[in-house]
């Protein structure tokens, strides 16, 4: 009987912890682009559309976790198994709501576009208060 190997397919993840300040949403942007950026042997790069698409989500889900959070947030970044996913962890219990756009308004239309550019849109509540929100991108 042979034993079937199984390929390692690579992947590259990284976290980093923002505070609840405004400047966090831009903080994500250069983190997110700098990390799907680096050359990484053996893996399939993000084209320069992923990377913007990968950048903008991470933006707004974390200006929505400073924004609706008590505290911080986290975010968390995978590439690898031709995915990218961006996760944003904060402790607010409340569940992000995608509702009507409004043209007129400045704001309310962040998590409508993530929705948009997602391949797939997740909310997963942590059980303690808080939730994490996932969006994942086909490399």
């Amino acid at each position: 009987m042979r034993a079937q190997q199984r390929a390692v397919r690579p992947t590259a993840r990284v976290e980093y912890t923002l505070p609840r300040t405004a400047v966090s949403a831009g903080r994500a942007r250069k983190l997110t682009s700098a990390f799907l950026t680096r050359p990484r042997p053996r893996m399939a790069s993000p084209t320069a559309d992923q990377v913007d698409d990968a950048t903008l989500i991470a933006s707004e889900l974390v200006a929505n976790a400073v924004r609706h959070g008590r505290t911080g947030c986290r975010l968390r970044l995978q590439v690898g198994h031709g995915e990218v996913t961006v996760e944003v962890h904060d402790d607010s219990p409340g569940r992000p709501r995608v509702g009507p756009v409004d043209t007129e308004s400045e704001s309310g239309r962040g998590l409508a576009m993530v929705q948009h550019l997602a391949h797939r849109l997740e909310v997963v509540s942590t059980g303690i208060g808080g939730k994490t929100v996932r969006a994942v991108l086909a490399v």
